[in-house]
């Protein structure tokens, strides 16, 4: 029925970005390993900024990093640093460049020597499986846990870098490791049905 206002989240505001990325990405099982390195090379992008400030400039981050193909970005040498150093579109930190860099090098060793790729790195730290989490208010969500302790510790362990337990619980949140969304907020029990397939 129009008219109607959902129950959301607190966290989206009123911002049309940041309502529509709250209605259908946050929170959705991501089980593409591509589309999980560009997240957590975005959330390092992150590190000591908001959310928003990065999802207004995803589109940008997208064209600077080649769509996020690691095959393409393992391959940037000092030109596509400068490039990028020189890119007002993004957040141009020589140190998360850098590190987008050797991430995805890894991402591409992962990939071709272990079973099950990143994809199996990353879920692995949940079971496979995402976590219905049953948060009744903000005070409920925690900013890291257990797991993100662990998953962190992991990448840091490989060479990631901007990975630390409050980055990769944002992150596990996002591709929907772990389901946050309030329980009162419609997505709740929409992402949880997600999760259940």
């Amino acid at each position: 029925m129009a008219g109607i206002e959902k129950t959301r989240c607190w966290w989206p505001g009123d911002d049309p970005l940041y309502l529509a990325y709250h209605d259908s990405e946050w929170g959705v099982p991501e089980h593409d390993a591509r589309a999980l390195y560009e997240k957590l090379v975005l959330d390092g992008f992150q590190a000591g900024l908001s959310w928003i400030t990065i999802l207004r400039k995803r589109e940008n981050f997208r064209k600077a990093f080649h769509n996020f193909d690691p095959e393409k970005i393992a391959r940037y040498n000092a030109r596509d640093i400068d490039r990028l150093l020189k890119n007002e579109g993004i957040i141009r930190s020589r140190a998360k460049i850098e590190g987008t860099i050797k991430g995805a090098r890894l991402f591409l060793e992962i990939e071709e020597k272990e079973r099950g790729g990143f994809h199996d790195l990353i879920w692995k730290h949940v079971g496979g499986k995402p976590q219905i989490n049953r948060p009744k208010d903000r005070g409920d969500v925690p900013a890291q846990t257990e797991m993100s302790a662990g998953l962190s510790k992991e990448l840091k362990h490989r060479g990631f870098s901007f990975c630390g337990p409050v980055i990769v619980y944002a992150f596990a949140q996002a591709v929907g490791m772990v389901n946050d969304h309030l329980t009162t907020c419609f997505r709740h029990e929409e992402c949880a049905r997600l999760a259940r397939k």
